[in-house]
Parts: C-alpha cells; structure tokens; sequence
C-alpha cells in the first residue's frame, strides 16, 4: 500500500481491555497524517469485544477503511473476530518481525494487539513497523489466493 500518495484511513475497534492503546495509537496515526475511524469501545467499561471488533473488521472488508487495527487484553479473540469477516487477514502481532511478516508474508490487511501484553512504546513500534512493511508477493501470492477461497 503506497502510504506516500493517499491518505490511508484505518479502522480501530476495540474492547475495555485495549482502550488505552487504541487511543494512544489513534493519536499517533493522526499525527502521522493518517485518517482513523474509531468504532470504539470509548471507555474502560466493561464491554463485549465483538461489537466494536467485527464492524471495524466490515469497514476494512468493503474498502470503508483500507487497514485495520484491533485490541483487546491478549489479542487473540479480537482476531478470531476479525478473522470471521470475508476478506480480512488479521494477524496477531507481540514483536516487530510478527508486525514485519504479517505484512510481508501474509498481506495483512488488520492487526491484533493485546494491550496486557506489551508496553505501548512497543505497541506504537509494531503499528509503523507493519504500516512500512510491504508485501513481498510470489509465492506468498498463491498462499493467499488459497486463504481467500
């Protein structure tokens, strides 16, 4: 994705357990001059991850949004969520060469992050790392194609 000629707008969904994340990284998006589009959670309450997870994963599946980024406490049933939506290749990503290869390999089109896992500078890290990671094609190609049948 060529974030150098358009504006990339980035959906952000999460529950309680990744509000503080996701409002330190919508900030540093928009600083970065990207667009965001929040569909929350908005507070630390108590909340069910799907329903902020899934409409953030729709909105990157019918090109609403071109990337997405959820979170939640570990990560891992945010992108099972994510994961049910026809299109969408989420990633779970805890290291910098996870957030590198979920781009390269994968084609990533959204990410995980467990905000009880990782410290936020991390977090912040792993969100640029895999927005200037591109993906490498051949053979990774074919592998895709297979995922989205």
């Amino acid at each position: 994705m060529d974030t150098e000629n358009k504006k990339i707008k980035i959906a952000l969904g999460t529950d309680h357990a990744g509000f503080a994340y996701k409002e330190k990284i919508k900030s540093y998006l928009q600083i970065k001059g990207f667009e965001t589009q929040d569909f929350g959670t908005f507070s630390e309450d108590s909340c069910n991850y799907p329903d902020f997870v899934k409409p953030a994963a729709q909105a990157v599946a019918n090109d609403a949004c071109d990337l997405g980024i959820v979170l939640g406490g570990s990560g891992n049933g945010e992108a099972m969520a994510a994961n049910k939506v026809k299109g969408v290749r989420c990633a779970i990503c805890w290291s910098l060469e996870t957030a590198k290869l979920a781009k390269e390999h994968n084609d990533a089109n959204v990410i995980s992050i467990g905000q009880r896992q990782i410290s936020p500078e991390l977090a912040i890290e792993i969100v640029q790392t895999w927005l200037d990671a591109k993906f490498a094609g051949g053979r990774h190609t074919t592998r895709i194609q297979m995922i989205e049948e």
